[in-house]
């Protein structure tokens, strides 16, 4: 992942698939980045692209008001590739014609291939079955370009301008639903715009490192681990570059799942070598969330408490250390959501730290904001950090507090961390924890069930397994884990967990609910 000096822009035109494209160009090895359609001709170029991809959109590109595409873009000398939307936008902006056909096409739809000779086409197959979202069609392609593919709803399906390095497609490549998608990408990356694919783990750490070095000199850097996976390959990326120039602080609030602690401590820093001062703030926070049961005000006691033990810690490294560096864990998502500018150093509120105060302000390091997450568990195995802390699933900034419905004890937080670790570890067995994005385990402290265990009637807590697939948490859809699966993990947990017996299943999708229960 070698940090190019000329990107492949995205440029976003409201599409839900902006990021996905931008994830599926580095999937073939070429670097990529997101700009909004507002961004003139002379922005755009400033970056000196290499290529550009026009995005999908929601409107008509000849409705009023609908975002266009200025045709000086196209006069560049910059291999230039529209999706559906900005497929259209090319088409218009060139003088082709787009209109209404009749014919509207979403989902699933049969491609027929005109010419299978194109290099933008190559091995993708004389029928493939794509994913379509439009009802306006390219009806006449621009002077200059070659149509390459039709279907009922689209006469100009595909067209491209060999010698101008200008091309574009109907359908979203970018989805899995389309057959051959990704090749499409890479036809166009390789063929049609003469790429190299030169974005690798190996390369993007060489240059991280030899920019860390550069940036920090021999001055002192602060890094707060989670135990997440950002925080934790930020950390030895860096530590790689300046070594025991690192201190990393793990607050321990008492809310974290079973030997992710030990996980920390010592896994972690056996491997990296890693400097690291531990918080043991358990008992604090538990005595804060005692009598507390609504969801929000236990987030807050959370986040409260947990600035004030991070500025605590902060504060002591710093007295012996004299911190100016602070290590961050953002993501390429985080940068893109938060409009691409640039930060003040703070914690990621969503870490639950609104930030530091006046007197602890530090130079910011971001190492991983170019990266996707699939992009940092790569850099991450090849840091050669332990498998589990690189595939760990997302975990919430408030830990298994927001995953007691009720009053977080200590006896209750201890349930759940064993109902939890056996769901993982059955995921785990089965082969399915990759496949399966999050799986958030309830206990629901506030309700009781009756069962019978042993011929003994009991008064237990239900748990709730929320196995849920997604791209990026804004939307989810739950998990359709196999059945002997969910009997081993039922099975197990209300054998061996007291005072739990009852174990249930959520299968709502998000919207209408969210992934957390809280």
């Amino acid at each position: 992942m070698r940090m190019p000096s000329r990107p492949v822009i995205v440029i976003d035109y409201g599409a839900q698939y902006a990021q996905l494209i931008a994830r599926r160009v580095r999937e073939a090895q070429v670097y990529s980045e997101i700009m909004p359609h507002s961004a003139s001709v002379a922005e755009i170029l400033a970056r000196d692209p290499a290529a550009i991809i026009l995005s999908g959109g929601p409107q008509s590109v000849y409705t009023d008001g609908a975002p266009q595409v200025d045709a000086g873009l196209f006069s560049a000398g910059v291999p230039v590739f529209g999706i559906c939307y900005g497929f259209q936008a090319m088409a218009q902006a060139l003088g082709g014609e787009v209109g209404r056909t009749g014919t509207s096409e979403y989902g699933r739809t049969r491609l027929q291939i005109d010419d299978s000779s194109s290099p933008l086409l190559e091995g993708v197959g004389e029928q493939p079955n794509v994913w379509m979202s439009h009802g306006d069609a390219v009806i006449r392609q621009p002077d200059g370009f070659h149509s390459l593919a039709h279907t009922k709803g689209a006469p100009v399906a595909a067209f491209a301008d060999l010698g101008r390095k200008l091309a574009g497609v109907q359908w979203h490549p970018e989805v899995v639903h389309t057959e051959s998608g990704q090749q499409v990408i890479e036809n166009f990356l390789y063929n049609v715009a003469g790429l190299t694919p030169d974005w690798t783990s190996e390369n993007f750490i060489a240059e991280q490192i030899s920019s860390i070095r550069e940036q920090v000199g021999d001055k002192q850097v602060l890094c707060a681990l989670s135990g997440g996976v950002d925080s934790a390959v930020a950390a030895a990326l860096v530590h790689r570059a300046v070594g025991d120039q690192l201190t990393c602080a793990f607050v321990d609030h008492g809310l974290l799942r079973k030997g992710e602690r030990e996980q920390v401590k010592d896994d972690f820093v056996r491997i990296t070598g890693i400097r690291l001062v531990v918080a043991d703030a358990e008992e604090q926070f538990l005595t804060a969330l005692a009598g507390v049961s609504e969801p929000e005000t236990k987030r807050k006691i959370i986040g409260r408490e947990f600035i004030r033990v991070f500025e605590q810690t902060v504060r002591e490294i710093n007295e012996a250390e004299d911190i100016e560096f602070l290590v961050q864990g953002t993501l390429y998502p985080d940068v893109v959501e938060s409009g691409g500018g640039d930060g003040a150093a703070n914690i990621k509120s969503h870490h639950n730290v609104g930030g530091l105060p006046d007197d602890l302000q530090f130079t910011l390091i971001e190492p991983l904001r170019n990266l996707f997450k699939d992009e940092v568990r790569a850099v991450g195995e090849e840091l050669g950090l332990p498998h589990e802390m690189v595939w760990r699933q997302p975990f919430p900034g408030p830990g298994l507090g927001i995953r007691v419905i009720g009053e977080v004890t200590k006896q209750r937080l201890d349930l759940l961390r064993e109902a939890d670790a056996i769901a993982r570890e059955e995921l785990t067995k089965a082969g399915l924890d990759r496949e399966v994005w999050q799986m958030p385990v309830v206990l629901l402290a506030d309700v009781r069930s009756v069962g019978v265990q042993g011929d003994h009637r009991t008064y237990g807590h239900p748990i709730v397994l929320r196995p849920v697939n997604s791209e990026d948490a804004m939307t989810a859809d739950w998990s359709r884990l196999p059945y002997d699966v969910i009997e081993r993990i039922s099975t197990r947990i209300t054998n061996e967990v007291p005072e739990i017996n009852r174990v249930v299943l959520d299968v709502t999708s998000k919207p209408p609910g969210t992934i957390e229960w809280e």
